[in-house]
């Protein structure tokens, strides 16, 4: 719209506003018909304007306007004479505040946001005030190879931490593969000992059939070959014969010891079968609870009185006992037997009374070796008995009334 048109347009809005319908229309809608001229004065478009118009219950800012001379009617601004919503702006020196605009019309500027120079009337504090400087303009294709840089190095870290993260878990894999074969070395290697501990062990202390039987084989493979060098030597006849007898008498000499050795076993396979039937018979009742799971423990009455009798065996075996420890002993031992009348029992009371005696006169221990151990397993064979101990008929091959009938 140039100069003229807007004249004309001003001019029919003076005439509104000077007219009574200004008053009548406020708070209403009307139609304004504009007509736009060219210079020589003709119609060039013509259009309708819907205007409303409301009015303001407030004093209006003057912020400038256009006052006709002819007339003298005031025209304010146009951002006077719309409705205005007030924004409360918190970024006060950011570039959108600055400029920020609402729908087509720019917002008017706050006290604060103003922009104020120093002239010779008015003096500005500047000790607060910073002075930036502009840097070299970074153009377009600066910021592609930036940003092209900048993934390199990001691809470049993603890929060695990739690496690394591969790299560790090789090496992670190879130390628990060296970890597991050097665990394996290990075992094998203790397994290896252990089993060399219990050769010797089997050969030095036999206990078993099969221990005995390694030694009497390697016995005769030690005397075979042995006669087989003899033989094959380059010594004559007697120089044979006198080492065919050196064989034989060392030959004879491992027999016996294996002999002894076997009589020692025989004697700890003993007691260990005596001490595994006292343990046995002496035990709780046990038995497993269905509805928690618990085990349940209960001493009966055969089970307490095979536990004394227990104790009382394992009393009778001790030795280097004092004279009076030995002799509690033994009258604990009379009055427990003496509870039945058997020829087992006056045996057992006959052996006591004899001890006792003995002791008192002060007969070395040696000499009572033997009557101590009559009497040891006299007092076994009483336990054995499920007469005097009724827990013991769980352990007989033969039940006890039948070899009480026969006998």
């Amino acid at each position: 719209m140039d100069n003229n048109q807007q004249v004309n347009f001003l001019e029919d809005q003076e005439q509104f506003y000077e007219d009574d319908q200004y008053e009548q229309t406020m708070g209403r809608q009307f139609e304004s018909v504009v007509v736009i001229k060219d210079e020589k004065g003709e119609v060039q478009k013509k259009y309708t304007l819907t205007i409303q118009i409301i009015k303001a219950n407030y004093q209006k800012p003057y912020l400038g306007g256009l006052k006709n001379k002819k007339s003298g009617a005031l025209l304010h601004h146009a951002f006077a004479q719309t409705n205005q919503y007030r924004r409360e702006h918190k970024e006060k020196n950011h570039r959108d505040t600055q400029t920020h605009f609402e729908s087509t019309k720019s917002t008017i500027m706050m006290k604060e946001f103003g922009t104020q120079m120093e002239k010779e009337d008015l003096f500005i504090d500047l000790r607060n005030d910073r002075i930036f400087q502009s840097k070299e303009y970074f153009t377009s294709e600066m910021w592609e190879e930036r940003r092209e840089e900048a993934a390199l190095f990001i691809q470049r870290l993603i890929r060695g931490w990739f690496a690394r993260r591969r790299t560790n878990a090789l090496r992670q894999k190879k130390q628990q593969l060296q970890n597991e074969q050097l665990e394996k070395e290990e075992d094998f290697r203790r397994q290896e000992e252990v089993r060399h501990k219990k050769e010797i062990e089997r050969r030095t202390n036999p206990r078993t059939k099969e221990d005995f039987q390694i030694l009497y084989e390697e016995l005769e493979l030690w005397r075979t070959t042995e006669i087989a060098r003899i033989k094959s030597s380059a010594m004559t006849e007697d120089e044979k014969r006198a080492a065919l007898k050196q064989v034989l008498n060392k030959e004879t000499d491992l027999l016996q010891t294996i002999d002894r050795l076997k009589i020692i076993a025989n004697q700890k396979n003993k007691d260990e079968k005596i001490n595994k039937f006292l343990k046995s018979i002496s035990d709780p009742k046990k038995w497993l609870r269905k509805s928690d799971g618990r085990l349940t423990e209960v001493h009966t009455l055969y089970t307490t009185r095979a536990r004394e009798l227990m104790d009382i065996y394992n009393g009778l075996k001790q030795r280097k006992l004092s004279l009076d420890e030995r002799l509690d002993i033994l009258v604990n031992t009379k009055w427990t037997v003496k509870e039945w009348d058997c020829n087992l029992t006056r045996e057992i009371v006959d052996l006591i009374d004899r001890e006792a005696d003995m002791l008192n006169r002060g007969r070395p221990e040696p000499s009572l070796e033997g009557l101590r151990q009559r009497l040891q397993n006299l007092f076994l064979q009483f336990i054995e008995t499920p007469e005097f101990n009724p827990e013991a008929a769980r352990f007989q091959k033969i039940p006890y009334e039948i070899l009480k009938s026969t006998s």
